[in-house]
């Protein structure tokens, strides 16, 4: 960083401390909102952008090779009249990192003419070219555009620490994505009553980057096709990362694939309370029970607080509701082989004595069966029961990408159109976690990686700025200031450190 640029930066850091300090306060006569004299101008000479983060997105989408290798891999327009391929996913991808939510919030940045000259565009697609772009995908063109977004995650991934590289945590799952409309090619009806698709997503753990994710009808069960996906996520980490982990609930416990799985990775799914099962499970010797000890979810570093009352549970009891609790859980474990397997592997089981009350009064215990099958013989079973259940952190994952993002919406007219929104509407989530790990700050990356979207864009990307333009140059001039200002404009050091130029 210049030391002009350094010394500007402390000054506003030096000013709005000032202003944030505590004080002791008198009485104020009037309200701090006091600006009634406001007046409007426009300024003839200056063009700003309220998103001036987007200079280093779309440093990193260059200097990273995905714009060469979206032209060079993705070819889908016969003449470029004016647009390239890359025109067309970065339009996309950069309108929801600017706060868009479809694609008719393009036009807002089509006539923003400060937002032409910072990503030094003369004109950009409008919705309606977007849309025509989306509907010439078919499946090999999407998955190849999956591949290419893998390409450059791996460059990223191979300039991460050691510790990094040590373990790659694969999740799996689905999940349905709605839509009110009517007309959409290959829209069904789910298991519980919703028109829509369901999408698979196949992600990793610790940066949350979906890797790959496939559209499909809403009335497809979650196991649908995922085989063909896990074994292509499996192609991708294995070669990177030194161990390899794989997990996912009872919908993908495809017992056929297992042994191939087992060369390849460690592996925990959920299996189905099938009847074979609960009898073995019935047939366990009770001295071979385990209590399964719950570890707490953070140290008290000073003193307990104590807890206020629980609202919810004083309501079901005064109102005579049916309240179903969990009183203990056990675990045990033994050996068994799937019919579709030839080698045996360990199931953990884990038992649930469950309490249900109505009102003040007990009604009867019960009792539960959870299945877990591993290929791991060395883990502990609490150690494998936490972490399978740290799949749950997927569920955010995929919150993020719905809502957060909304990548998984249903915008266009088809199945493999709106699978081709999905695969690059996610490039805006993608860009956030590459950004996050080539900061140079491992813990502020480690921040943005586990961020939500919407916090990444009004901390990184939502800082106003001037746009100058003199003779090749495209110039940033920030006029507004938060204390993460200094990591945007260090990261083009950060991008040629990793040596992408």
């Amino acid at each position: 960083m210049k030391r002009n640029i350094a010394k500007k930066l402390a000054k506003r850091k030096k000013k709005i401390a000032k202003k944030l300090k505590k004080r002791n306060w008198q009485n104020q006569p009037q309200p701090m909102f006091a600006g009634t004299n406001i007046h409007y101008d426009i300024d003839g000479r200056n063009k700003g952008i309220a998103n001036g983060g987007i200079g280093i997105i779309h440093q990193l989408a260059s200097k990273s090779g995905l714009v060469k290798e979206i032209d060079a891999r993705l070819q889908l327009l016969k003449r470029h009249l004016p647009y390239h391929e890359s025109d067309h996913v970065l339009n996309i991808a950069y309108n929801i990192i600017a706060g868009g939510h479809c694609l008719e919030d393009i036009e807002l940045l089509r006539n923003d003419e400060a937002w032409l000259n910072a990503l030094g565009a003369e004109i950009i697609p409008d919705p309606t070219t977007a849309g025509d772009f989306l509907r010439r995908f078919d499946e090999d063109t999407i998955t190849e555009l999956m591949e290419i977004k893998n390409t450059i995650r791996k460059k990223i991934w191979q300039q991460q620490p050691k510790t990094f590289l040590r373990q790659a945590v694969v999740n799996v799952d689905g999940t349905i994505c709605p839509t009110d409309g009517q007309c959409k090619q290959g829209m069904d009806i789910s298991y519980d009553g919703q028109w829509g698709y369901h999408p698979l997503v196949v992600s990793l753990s610790s940066t949350r980057e979906p890797l790959y994710i496939v559209n499909r009808s809403a009335n497809a069960p979650s196991h649908l096709d995922s085989a063909k996906w896990i074994d292509k996520s499996l192609d991708l980490v294995c070669d990177i990362f030194g161990k390899v982990r794989l997990r996912g609930d009872t919908d993908f416990s495809l017992t056929e694939h297992f042994d191939k799985w087992d060369r390849r990775c460690m592996f925990v799914f959920g299996m189905d309370a099938m009847p074979n099962l609960v009898k073995i499970a019935n047939g366990i010797d009770s001295s071979d029970w385990q209590l399964l000890q719950k570890k707490p979810k953070y140290e008290v570093k000073t003193r307990n607080r104590k807890r206020p009352g629980n609202v919810k549970e004083q309501v079901v009891k005064t109102r005579g509701f049916k309240n179903v609790q969990t009183e203990a859980e056990h675990i045990a474990e033994f050996a068994y082989k799937p019919g579709k397997c030839k080698k045996t592997y360990r199931m953990i089981v884990l038992r649930k004595t469950i309490k249900v009350t109505k009102g003040e009064l007990k009604l009867f215990d019960d009792i539960r069966y959870f299945f877990y099958i591993t290929n791991d013989m060395k883990m502990s079973s609490e150690a494998l029961i936490e972490f399978y259940r740290g799949r749950a952190d997927h569920e955010n994952d995929i919150e993020q990408l719905k809502n957060g993002v909304r990548a998984l919406q249903a915008l266009s007219d088809s199945l493999l159109s709106n699978w081709a929104y999905m695969v690059i509407a996610s490039l805006a989530w993608d860009l956030k976690a590459w950004f996050g790990m080539l900061l140079p700050y491992r813990h502020l990356g480690l921040q943005v990686l586990r961020m939500e979207f919407k916090r990444f864009i009004n901390t990184f990307i939502k800082i106003p700025c001037l746009i100058i333009k003199t003779g090749r140059r495209i110039f940033y001039r920030f006029v507004g200031y938060n204390t993460r200002l200094k990591h945007v404009i260090n990261f083009p050091q950060a991008i040629r450190a990793a040596g992408f130029t």
